[in-house]
């Protein structure tokens, strides 16, 4: 049984750092698409980044991009998502979700139709974590 465990999360002022890390365990394939969402009180989930295990492929979503980093280490079965310059708009609980039954793809596509998915069913995103809160507060 495939499992996703967070951590990382924490207090930080505006323009500090994190690194959230999802560790996976489980894992049966090498083919597999691993990413982030974020939901802050009141708001709908919404798509941060994933990563590709079958080419690096990185996306992001447009209110992230150039401040936030996913990463993975293989030798450590983790997914990383480094964050910085952070904004008081950045805190949310922060959850990983993977796909792990799809065919393998290649460039951009897929993961941006992933990353879409930011209500339930959660269609093709069998495993989350139980997510790790970010707060972004003076």
């Amino acid at each position: 049984q495939v499992q996703l465990v967070e951590s990382g999360g924490g207090l930080v002022h505006p323009g500090g750092s994190l690194r959230l890390s999802c560790a996976t365990s489980g894992l049966a394939s090498n083919v597999y698409y691993i990413g982030w969402f974020r939901q802050a009180p009141g708001k709908e989930r919404e798509g941060v980044s994933f990563i590709s295990s079958t080419d690096g492929t990185t996306v992001y979503a447009d209110s992230v991009k150039g401040r936030f980093t996913i990463s993975r280490d293989d030798t450590k079965n983790t997914v990383y998502l480094q964050m910085n310059s952070l904004k008081p708009e950045d805190t949310a609980v922060y959850y990983c979700a993977a796909d792990l039954d799809s065919p393998p793809q290649y460039g951009s596509t897929w993961l941006r139709v992933l990353m879409g998915q930011s209500r339930p069913p959660y269609r093709y995103l069998e495993v989350w974590g139980q997510g790790t809160l970010v707060t972004v507060s003076s």
